[in-house]
């Protein structure tokens, strides 16, 4: 899961997330999160958790199921100076390579065009672009079939496993053409 931006009003705009406000966002993607995760899965938060959230995001963290490891996001740098909040992780790191299902992944916030193992059919899972198609990242990401954007607003704001991240970024990317800034 990424760019859940607890707390960030102006994201409902910005990414036209369908939600009355910010309170509406927390309490739908806190309930999509523990549905789907159980108190000893390990979740992935590929940045930006929260951004100028009036409430502290240690209270929302604790609400939610699962081990954390984050990878930071450029939204979270604030927060990384506040011991609580790191330790509510297992880890904290700006790259991580993991292995699932016998599949190499390398996750990291923002997209990178070439990653390890990208030569042996390795999966980068990102973020930080959300769901913007006029953003010249998205055009070189969806031509990278084994790139895969991590963001809840392409994943049903929800988290979800890799398999389930292949489908939701090719049903994304057949239904949402590059759009070239103008």
């Amino acid at each position: 899961i990424a760019d859940t931006h607890f707390g960030h009003e102006r994201i409902i705009q910005l990414n036209n997330r369908p939600f009355a406000n910010i309170d509406e966002m927390k309490e739908v993607l806190i309930n999509n999160w523990n549905r789907k995760t159980g108190k000893d899965d390990l979740v992935y938060i590929v940045g930006d958790f929260s951004m100028r959230s009036r409430e502290h995001p240690v209270g929302i963290l604790k609400r939610l199921n699962g081990h954390k490891i984050l990878i930071e996001g450029n939204h979270d740098y604030k927060m990384l100076k506040d011991p609580k909040f790191r330790e509510c992780f297992e880890e904290i790191c700006q790259i991580k390579n993991t292995v699932d299902n016998g599949r190499q992944v390398t996750l990291c916030h923002y997209p990178i065009i070439e990653w390890p193992n990208y030569f042996r059919n390795s999966y980068l899972v990102y973020a930080h672009i959300h769901n913007n198609t006029k953003n010249n990242a998205y055009r070189c990401m969806r031509e990278e079939p084994r790139a895969l954007n991590a963001g809840v607003d392409i994943n049903n704001f929800e988290p979800v496993t890799l398999d389930e991240m292949i489908v939701n970024n090719k049903i994304f990317n057949e239904t949402h053409p590059w759009i070239p800034n103008s």
